[in-house]
């Protein structure tokens, strides 16, 4: 195995071996752009240190000392050399970009020694001083574990005994007392003399590294983002010979993007700093200046990285993230990658860079990130409510949206409380890398310092969450707990919010306004519905609902949940009475009424969904579930006694008993569904006879509709054929009285595991399937949702007994093969069968690509996230298309497995005829 890859010997486009900073940086170097000379140090070998118990491979040392040797070679400097030193950066570097998640270290090769070599050398015994403080404290924190806050109270004392505002103006004799206080902290804290030897140095680095890669925030990251094993699998390091963007004011270091990351306008968008280090603009520790004033700064420079940019997204075919550094007039990139955009930013580059002919369709869509998108559906703060609000201050507007919450300023109460539902607005100086959780539990970030590219600015766009940085009016007290702007006052646990697309903090919670499609956003959501094979509809229970779904391209509704309608203030009293009812001649009555109202629901949301299909399921929740918790009803009825309100408490009782007759132990494998059909068969055939009367009444008004009944909680035949009875009945009785032929396709979801077991026998009554993957998840593993998501699955994902939550995404292996069995199982009995899933994995991109694979016919989402749905749904649809000509292209003589691969494709066009034959009208 290769451990080690010099820039010009790696492949860079392996970025599961070289990382994404190491694959960039070789590939950059094999287009002769300016990189300074270094290695990388592959991820598999950060596999092996783990493997090992956290010990280096025995040769690694041996190959890293031989190709610092060729770096030696390259830039004419040496290794510990007391008059031409040799210093290196060793960076972290995943497969997946994971901005700020793992550890750099800058400056390493400086001791009391080399350091007045590089002062002799460079003729500047200030920028040397300089490098060597920034290195102790980088060291001190990423490979000791140092609180950074030790040297910043150093740092900041120095800065008020010279009397200066920034690091930069801090003198000679400043920054080595600051040097001999960083070294005298790191000895205090490791018990041992800060190393001198510059190869020690590079190892203890080299592991720090690796260690950051199982660190809690890189952890936590990956959890978030879903980055499993096989999308990236350790991280790799990189060894850079150094290049100074402090040695003076014809230096700078900078983070640029080749496009807005914001909006996705086609201009370089970034912040440089002069006489500085990249960590300054990544940390945010001084505000950058934006990079157009580099034209008059550094014209000669900037010129370079105008012509960089374009060269690198001509390459790469994707908007870029470019760290560069100017030493002395002279340009050094020392990253690139595919930039991190919002979902703004993602859909107006896809459209512009069809439009340029740098990419086709198909490209524009597999590059976005579906989950991304919704960040496009969030509310936006009402212009006509800011009036009546305060503006606390302005600050740089980071990452899009509003968010109002409670005002944080620790990071760990924020963390608190986020994870027990409040919504926080988490406000800070700056953040770092290991404030990354409490931005997870935060709904909006706010820092006084910072620019664009800050680490708060990056890591909030990447995770959609509104952000304003920058905000330098904003004084912060963490000891009061409170912080201010020119004397108004915000006290933690005071309500603010924060606009991400304007910059403005308000005092108070604006009322917001729901969000509007824009017109890039528009096609790209075209491009996909040509491009998708599967059919994609919204999970909805009202005529709102129905409505917001068609808007966002839903074509029809795979889950009406008709419970859902009897908890509107009209009607849940009606319910409770008709649970309390006790004979069935008072129970009829009122479920008379009950119907009616059903009724009229079911047009509207047929109509709202223009003859597209419509899938109503009757009553599926146990009866207990409307009734009062008993604990609560009992603690009520007490207080009632105690007023002597005696007939209220009576009624009480009678509550109570029936509540305590309905109580379950377990009622998630209760008297629900189906079984409650078939014990109180009378709601069953309410349920019926509205979807019927409602098809009549359309009918005649000559409004195409399609409804479907789906019976929930079927373990058997007989179960689906005692309801086919009573739909039988009522279809027979409705089309005599009004002498028209009426069709409801008559179906059941498979929820429980024996259903998807025995899918043959229930499709020969069912004329369509769908998946409720909830329960199926829950009966395939035995968990309680409820229960299990805030208890130990949390531990199952973090000891890699479980690679993601099943609730969220598809179980392939258990709950998929469930879904597959029953797929052909049905098929095989009525060819060409609908079907559909309808749990909340319906909206999630790995999920439905499964779907796709699997051949189902449609997947049913929340209104909200069906364009995520629409493109994902492309998405699989174009990589399978992609992956088709691979498999095709392998040699003829492996006929065999081609030939077994046959089912899979004669099942295709089976699901795919009769939602393409349906779809005829919606084209209309």
């Amino acid at each position: 195995m290769k451990q080690v890859y010099f820039f010009d010997e790696g492949d860079g486009k392996n970025k599961k071996l070289l990382g994404g900073k190491g694959a960039g940086l070789c590939e950059m170097t094999r287009l002769k752009l300016p990189v300074p000379p270094g290695f990388t140090i592959t991820t598999e070998v950060c596999n092996k240190y783990y493997e090992n118990n956290k010990k280096l491979p025995k040769t690694l040392m041996v190959e890293v000392k031989k190709n610092i040797a060729k770096i030696e070679k390259k830039t004419g400097k040496k290794w510990n050399s007391k008059s031409n030193p040799l210093l290196v950066s060793v960076r972290s570097g995943a497969a997946i970009s994971m901005p700020g998640m793992m550890d750099t270290i800058l400056n390493l090769g400086l001791n009391d020694q080399t350091v007045l070599g590089l002062s002799e050398k460079s003729n500047n015994p200030r920028f040397a001083w300089d490098s060597y403080r920034r290195f102790i404290q980088l060291f001190g924190k990423v490979v000791f574990g140092v609180d950074d806050k030790k040297f910043d109270d150093v740092l900041n004392a120095a800065k008020r005994k010279q009397n200066v505002e920034v690091d930069s103006d801090l003198n000679e004799e400043s920054l080595k007392e600051i040097v001999s206080q960083y070294k005298q902290i790191c000895d205090n804290h490791t018990g041992r003399k800060f190393p001198t030897d510059p190869t020690e140095q590079v190892e203890l680095a080299i592991k720090a590294v690796f260690g950051s890669w199982m660190g809690e925030r890189a952890i936590v990251y990956r959890e978030k983002n879903n980055i499993t094993k096989d999308i990236a699998d350790g991280t790799a390091v990189n060894i850079v010979s150094m290049a100074f963007g402090n040695m003076g004011n014809d230096c700078a270091t900078g983070v640029v993007f080749t496009r807005n990351p914001g909006d996705g306008s086609r201009k370089i968008y970034g912040e440089y700093l002069i006489n500085a280090q990249g960590e300054d603009v990544v940390a945010g520790v001084r505000t950058g200046k934006q990079v157009d004033e580099m034209k008059t700064d550094l014209p000669q420079s900037y010129k370079q990285l105008a012509q960089t940019c374009e060269r690198l997204e001509k390459h790469y075919k994707e908007p870029q993230d470019i760290e560069f550094t100017i030493e002395q007039g002279r340009f050094y990139l020392l990253q690139t990658r595919n930039a991190k955009m919002n979902a703004v930013g993602m859909v107006k580059t896809s459209v512009d860079m069809v439009k340029e002919k740098l990419i086709d369709k198909n490209r524009a869509i597999t590059r976005l990130q579906a989950e991304q998108l919704e960040q496009l559906l969030h509310k936006r703060i009402d212009p006509e409510q800011i009036k009546n609000y305060t503006q606390l201050a302005k600050g740089i507007a980071a990452s899009p949206g509003a968010a109002s919450g409670i005002a944080v300023l620790d990071v760990k109460r924020a963390t608190t409380m986020g994870e027990n539902g409040a919504k926080v607005i988490l406000i800070r100086e700056e953040t770092k890398p290991e404030d990354v959780p409490a931005f997870f539990e935060s709904v909006g970030i706010l820092t006084s310092r910072g620019g664009k590219t800050s680490h708060a600015a990056v890591v909030a766009r990447g995770m959609g969450k509104p952000c304003i940085v920058g905000c330098s009016e904003l004084k912060i007290d963490v000891d009061n707990k409170q912080c201010s702007v020119d004397g108004k006052i915000v006290r933690e646990g005071d309500s603010i919010t924060i606009d991400g697309s304007t910059g403005n903090v308000y005092i108070g919670d604006i009322p917001t306004i729901e969000p509007k499609v824009n017109e890039d956003f528009k096609l790209i959501l075209e491009w996909a519905q040509n491009a998708k094979k599967i059919g994609i509809r919204a999970n909805a229970d009202t005529p709102e609902g129905a409505k917001l779904a068609r808007g966002f391209g839903g074509q029809g509704i795979g889950l009406c949940r008709t419970e859902r309608m009897f908890n509107g203030s009209d009607r849940i009293n009606l319910f409770v009475d008709m649970i309390m009812a006790e004979n069935i001649e008072e129970r009829s009555k009122i479920l008379k009424k009950l119907g009616e109202l059903q009724k009229s629901d079911f047009i509207e949301i047929l109509q709202a969904m223009e003859g597209y299909e419509v899938t109503i399921r009757l009553l599926d929740p146990p009866l207990h579930e409307f009734l009062p918790n008993p604990e609560e009803l009992s603690e009520k009825i007490r207080k009632l006694e105690l007023r002597n309100e005696t007939n209220e408490a009576n009624a009480a009782r009678n509550v109570l008993k029936r509540a305590r007759e309905l109580a379950e132990i377990n009622p998630m494998m209760g008297h629900r569904g189906v079984r409650v059909g078939i014990t109180y068969p009378e709601i069953y055939e309410m349920q019926i006879r509205a979807v019927f009367e409602a098809l009549v009444e359309l009918t005649k008004k000559n409004v195409k509709a399609h409804p479907q009944i789906m019976i929930p909680q079927i373990s058997s035949i007989a179960e689906l054929n005692h309801i086919k009875k009573i739909y039988d009945s009522i279809k027979k009785e409705m089309e005599t009285v009004h002498k028209m032929k009426l069709k409801i396709n008559f179906g059941t979801m498979i929820e429980v595991v024996r259903a998807a077991l025995t899918a043959n026998e229930l499709a020969s009554t069912a004329e369509f399937f769908s998946f409720g993957t909830n329960d199926l998840t829950q009966g395939t593993f035995s968990f309680s949702r409820e229960d299990v998501e805030g208890k130990f699955l949390p531990e199952y994902m973090e000891k890699e007994l479980l690679e993601r939550n099943p609730f969220q995404s598809i179980d392939v292996n258990g709950v998929g093969s469930l879904i597959k069995m029953g797929i052909a199982a049905g098929r095989g009995v009525r060819p060409g069968m609908e079907v559909g899933i309808c749990g909340e994995h319906g909206g999630d991109p790995s999920s439905i690509k499964f779907c796709h694979s699997a051949g189902l016919s449609y997947v049913s989402a929340s209104p909200h996230r069906i364009p995520i749905a629409i493109v994902a749904a492309a998405q699989a649809a174009i990589e399978q298309s992609k992956a088709k000509p691979k498999s095709k292209a392998k040699p003829k003589s492996k006929a065999k497995p081609k030939s077994k691969a046959k089912p899979k494709s004669k099942a295709k066009p089976k699901s795919k005829a009769k939602p393409k034959s349906k779809a005829k009208p919606k084209r209309r």
